[in-house]
């Protein structure tokens, strides 16, 4: 699917005379970093009525008896759900869910909620919040870019506005590098479905050999299953500011034998094994360039949310033990009431997207996207993202365990990142060399 798209460098240069550089918080502000607020932003303090605790520092421990290279053990097994909401009750709780989460108790009988007792399992190495902290007053919004990021991962700790708060989340810290080999499960409305096979490799630019000024990342992603998809190979390079520098990527095609470039592998593109359940800025909560859209930040708010999910990862569950029709297994998924940053994006007059409206709901803590409800441009609740954040407690990394896209038109949802019947373990931290991640390189990476 081909969207048409407004010259970038007009773009750049309109924005540049219409958004002037937005400063950053006062250096009095910042000193309030890992002092009533987190090193990461958060708020220390627990909510009034103790279901959030105070943040301790995280979890950076692993639970006794694990090792590296095994698969991560959940540190809070025993525990049992506090109660569940269902569509029967959901009303009781409606404040701290949202429209997405509510419709989908409303509409499918089997969507339930366990939720548990709340951990604040975030913890980032101190490098990352330190220079976080030094880069705060200096960082700037510029248009939808960011000026003078340096080498921050939380260019905005002390938010002010919506695309503040999405910068965090497009650049927040995920160990510098990760590979990783997992299944997606494209899940229709009748209970068919279809298993998609993946192995990724994602270097970011600390962890690049060869990067080039303002790269944020390079990745590839190569199909492995089904054998028609077999042997494909994208490959991406992302600057950190695709406004002003758009995304490089390329396809191999192993039918073909070839390699092409792949200049609409952004926004609302359908890629190979997605069947159009969600679009490319989707993966990951959300990535690619903020241009489309205006963002405003509506606020802070506790809510329920899929949290320490360690458990869709146990290698004892087979995939028919968490697939299942209208949506996953719900005992295989933890929520639990943490505090949110809301923002809200509208398409703007002459803009192109699939979603007229979304809104976003991104972790304090970690700056992940935990929820998403996607909006047609009628105005109708279309597509609910639910993505389950994971502490890896040996690398000190908040990743998502999976990610989860319902549609509520077709009935269908698409399951993404999960590896139970592989000997597969994410990896964290690993390194690569720019020479490795291109067009070149594809070629030799093909093997069919």
């Amino acid at each position: 699917m081909k969207i048409s798209t407004i010259p970038l460098a007009s773009i750049a240069l309109a924005l540049s005379l219409a958004f002037p550089a937005v400063a950053g918080p006062a250096r009095t502000d910042i000193e309030r970093l890992g002092a009533d607020l987190t090193p990461a932003g958060a708020e220390k303090a627990g909510s009034k009525d103790g279901a959030i605790p105070a943040w301790d520092g995280g979890l950076s421990k692993a639970p006794a008896g694990w090792s590296p290279g095994q698969p991560y053990a959940d540190p809070f097994a025993d525990e049992k759900p506090l109660f569940t909401i269902t569509g029967q009750n959901a009303e009781q709780y409606k404040d701290k869910l949202s429209p997405g989460l509510l419709e989908l108790l409303k509409k499918y009988p089997t969507f339930r909620m366990p939720v548990y007792p709340s951990h604040r399992t975030v913890a980032l190495p101190k490098a990352v919040t330190d220079q976080a902290k030094a880069q705060a007053d200096k960082v700037e919004i510029e248009g939808f870019g960011v000026k003078n990021l340096g080498a921050s991962n939380i260019p905005f700790p002390i938010p002010k506005t919506g695309i503040e708060v999405l910068w965090n989340h497009l650049v927040r810290y995920t160990g510098g590098g990760l590979e990783d080999d997992y299944s997606t499960f494209l899940v229709r409305g009748s209970g068919d479905y279809s298993r998609f096979g993946l192995r990724l490799k994602r270097i970011y630019a600390g962890n690049l050999e060869g990067a080039r000024d303002g790269e944020l990342m390079r990745y590839m992603s190569f199909y492995t299953y089904p054998a028609s998809l077999e042997g494909t190979i994208y490959l991406v390079q992302d600057p950190v500011n695709q406004v002003e520098s758009s995304r490089a990527a390329w396809i191999y095609n192993a039918g073909q034998r070839r390699v092409r470039r792949a200049p609409d592998l952004a926004y609302d593109m359908i890629t190979d094994g997605s069947e159009g359940m969600y679009v490319v800025d989707q993966v990951d909560g959300y990535n690619g360039a903020p241009d489309r859209y205006d963002w405003k930040l509506l606020g802070k708010k506790e809510m329920y949310v899929a949290y320490n999910s360690y458990k869709i990862g146990d290698k004892s569950l087979k995939y028919a033990d968490i697939i299942q029709k209208s949506s996953i297994n719900p005992d295989v998924v933890r929520y639990e009431p943490h505090r949110v940053w809301v923002v809200e994006g509208t398409l703007k007059s002459g803009a192109k997207h699939l979603y007229g409206k979304r809104t976003f709901y991104i972790d304090e803590d970690s700056w992940n996207v935990l929820l998403e409800d996607a909006y047609d441009t009628r105005g109708g609740l279309w597509r609910v993202g639910i993505h389950g954040l994971i502490q890896y407690y040996d690398a000190q990394v908040p990743l998502y365990g999976f990610n989860l896209w319902h549609d509520l038109t077709s009935g269908g949802y698409a399951l993404y990142g999960i590896n139970n019947e592989t000997r597969a373990v994410r990896k964290i931290g690993t390194t690569g060399k720019a020479s490795d991640f291109e067009p070149d390189a594809l070629r030799r990476a093909g093997t069919k």
